[in-house]
């Protein structure tokens, strides 16, 4: 068991429609096409597959992906579109998946998603576990936006769109947060859900890489290698075994 929260059927059956910005081609494209250059000949491990947004997709392009995921509901979901690839059912933190891998990842904020420190450094002693020599774990994660908070509150909004309104809620001592969801409905009515994390900084990232014996390659601020500096408010890392960088 973990911290994490737990996605149900519901969840697991709104899930796709809900981030359809994340599956557009100008977002999903650059994922898959350095995810399929920094894995090589493969194996793939996604840590946290879901739906399969991003393994579908990476599996189409000849790789041998497997996936980890807390979720069952999500797992049939993602069987639903692909039947064949193969799912385990576990937590990111401890599950062990049987083989090593060229690659392992972990995208869009999920790391997060374990709520405790402890937990968090777990993950990356796990993705180590399941690495070939010179494998590499990369993370995607989005940089808290504290800067933003004004004096005295601690709110931030992230969407304000027509279908949509988004605002985490920070925690700064214990970096506990919570994203609150507004979502339109076809009559007119909103629908709330909130999602919990644990914020977590580039800095504490690196440091838990070492501890589970791994290295930085490379930080970046986005899947097309952009320059990572001190105004982004999202970041790639790749760490390996070994550094190559």
């Amino acid at each position: 068991m973990t911290s994490s929260d737990l996605w149900d059927a519901d969840d697991a059956a709104r899930y796709d429609v809900a981030v359809a910005a994340m599956f557009e081609p100008q977002v999903l494209d650059p994922t898959v096409d350095l995810l399929a250059e920094l894995a090589g000949p493969g194996p793939v491990l996604e840590f946290a597959i879901g739906t399969g947004r991003v393994a579908i997709p990476l599996a189409a392009r000849g790789l041998s992906v497997t996936g980890l995921e807390y979720s069952q509901p999500m797992i049939d979901r993602l069987h639903e579109k692909a039947p064949d690839l193969p799912v385990v059912h576990g937590d990111m933190a401890t599950t062990r998946v049987p083989g090593e891998f060229a690659l392992v990842y972990l995208v869009f904020n999920t790391i997060g998603n374990l709520r405790t420190q402890a937990e968090q450094v777990q993950c990356f002693r796990n993705a180590a576990r399941h690495l070939l020599p010179g494998g590499r774990f990369v993370v995607e994660v989005g940089v808290p936006s504290l800067r933003r908070l004004p004096p005295g509150q601690a709110a931030v909004p992230f969407d304000l769109s027509e279908r949509h309104l988004g605002f985490d809620t920070y925690d700064l001592v214990t970096q506990q947060a919570i994203s609150h969801h507004f979502t339109r409905q076809a009559d007119g009515s909103y629908r709330r859900g909130t999602h919990n994390f644990r914020c977590v900084w580039p800095s504490e990232l690196d440091l838990m890489a070492q501890l589970a014996g791994m290295e930085l390659e490379s930080r970046y601020a986005g899947w097309s290698r952009e320059p990572f500096t001190g105004e982004s408010e999202s970041t790639y890392r790749s760490g390996g075994s070994r550094c190559e960088a």
